[in-house]
């Protein structure tokens, strides 16, 4: 059992052994000489300002046990013990505390508590629930009194609070420690990710004014699937084909939108379409993307070191990339000089490339690649910027997140070529707004709008179908 072990029961035979600690039951109330004048119940029986007093107590009490562990026990040695006897370690010691804190808690609620210091110990500490919590897809903490979530597109406050803004910076730096990054006063800004993929931002003072700024954007543990997109009538079945299709039949897309609008949502099920016998390259600045072919090969940017040195962009991995022989390369997001690098690997022989971009309709996303592009300064001519964009994309999906919450593909539209010194573009599908209830939902419909995408040639050369009704504007989608 190691140092831990030895460590925690050093601490509880100080008062006494283990075994001898008081076992509450049940309903019985651990409420030892409890101050006079105190209600001596549980937390569910006290009134408004004792509970809120107790609730005070229990937070400091965690978070001092929790720096009590650091100091005593060696904590690589937590790793080796079972998760049942390290929770049984861990409850011994929290009743004996609770005891000489002369806390009012039940049994419940003492191993409520015993939870609580365990996600402390191995986990996130408060914010662990919320990660568990299916429901939840954003969490938003604002300095350390503030916890927000977004559950179904809605924000909502929730009554996790961390002990003070040290208490939050520990629990930050457990994460950014886990990827091999920093945070502090020289480097006020972290890109991470969590183990389960998803993606962690944060900004600490003197940037953020009031203190610590945290946004975690959690990842469903399955992909998503175009199936269950249709489900949640982000999507209808009809599109899904076509999309199906070009993916298949390596049509190269890339899939635009405002942030939250569900872009790596998207690509994730739409690589599900993608054989299992091609070479995958991923490029993201934070790994995210959950690809489920078994060839795939994932690259991660660098930030500066220390001495602002040994970055790593996304350009260098775009360029590296060409060089381990890949069927296709999937970029996380494009935001930058590698536009120029991803589009030169779209026109030499990587069809089916993809790659997202933030921009709130498909012509303003070819707009942003033609700027992206003049950031890698290069002497390139406006016209020679376009033709190298019309001739490595075919395919643009257009996401957004409605007022409601609601996330739609609300454009499909194919790229067709040049004429002059204009990229031609033309819509496939498209949502329509039709009204707004009182309770604020947005109802519209999809539709097509009767053009025939140039691409089905190749795919039918490919021995890939589509029926042509899908693009019968009278047909309902």
């Amino acid at each position: 059992m190691g140092r831990f072990s030895a460590g925690v029961k050093q601490h509880v035979s100080a008062h006494a052994e283990p075994s001898a600690l008081p076992q509450p039951a049940e309903s019985e109330t651990i409420d030892a000489a409890v101050p006079e004048g105190e209600d001596a119940h549980g937390a569910n029986g006290v009134n408004g300002g004792d509970a809120e007093l107790l609730k005070s107590r229990l937070l400091e009490a965690k978070v001092r046990l929790h720096r009590q562990l650091i100091d005593e026990i060696d904590l690589s040695a937590i790793e080796k013990i079972p998760e049942a006897e390290l929770r049984k370690q861990i409850t011994e010691m929290l009743g004996e505390h609770v005891l000489s804190e002369r806390l009012p808690l039940n049994a419940d609620e003492l191993d409520a508590f015993a939870d609580e210091l365990f996600d402390e110990m191995t986990g996130l500490g408060p914010i662990e629930p919320l990660l568990a919590d299916p429901t939840v897809s954003d969490i938003l903490i604002n300095t350390h009194a503030l916890v927000f979530v977004e559950r179904r597109g809605q924000l909502e406050q929730t009554p996790v609070r961390f002990k003070d803004e040290a208490h939050l910076l520990r629990i930050l730096n457990k994460i950014v420690a886990g990827v091999g990054r920093r945070v502090d006063e020289s480097q006020p800004m972290v890109d991470a990710r969590l183990a389960d993929g998803s993606r962690v931002n944060a900004v600490i003072r003197p940037l953020a004014v009031d203190g610590p700024l945290i946004s975690i954007r959690k990842f469903s543990k399955k992909p998503f699937s175009l199936d269950k997109l249709v489900e949640m009538d982000s999507i209808r079945p009809q599109m899904c084909e076509v999309l199906a299709g070009a993916v298949k039949g390596r049509v190269t897309l890339i899939v635009s939108g405002g942030t939250g609008s569900g872009k790596t949502t998207m690509l994730n099920a739409l690589s599900n379409f993608i054989s299992e016998k091609e070479r995958l390259v991923t490029i993201e600045d934070a790994a995210e993307l959950q690809l489920q072919q078994p060839h795939v090969g994932r690259l991660e940017t660098r930030p500066p070191n220390l001495e602002g040195k040994n970055e790593i962009r996304q350009r260098e991995l775009v360029k590296n990339a060409l060089r381990m022989r890949p069927d296709r390369i999937i970029l996380g997001e494009v935001r930058g000089e590698e536009a120029f690098d991803m589009l030169q690997a779209m026109n030499t022989g990587h069809e089916g490339s993809m790659a997202t971009i933030h921009a709130n309709n498909p012509r303003e996303a070819i707009s942003r690649l033609e700027n992206m592009v003049g950031m890698a300064g290069l002497n390139m001519s406006e016209a020679s910027v376009r033709a190298q964009i019309g001739a490595a994309i075919q395919l643009v999906i257009q996401l957004q997140r409605l007022s409601d919450g609601t996330r739609r593909v609300t454009s499909i539209a194919e790229i067709t070529g040049m004429e002059g010194n204009i990229i031609q573009m033309q819509e496939i599908f498209t949502y329509v707004r039709n009204h707004t209830d009182d309770e604020g939902k947005i109802h519209g419909e999809y539709r097509a709008t009767g053009v025939r995408p140039k691409f089905l040639n190749e795919l039918k050369a490919q021995g890939i179908k589509i029926p042509s009704e899908h693009f019968d504007p009278k047909d309902p989608l």
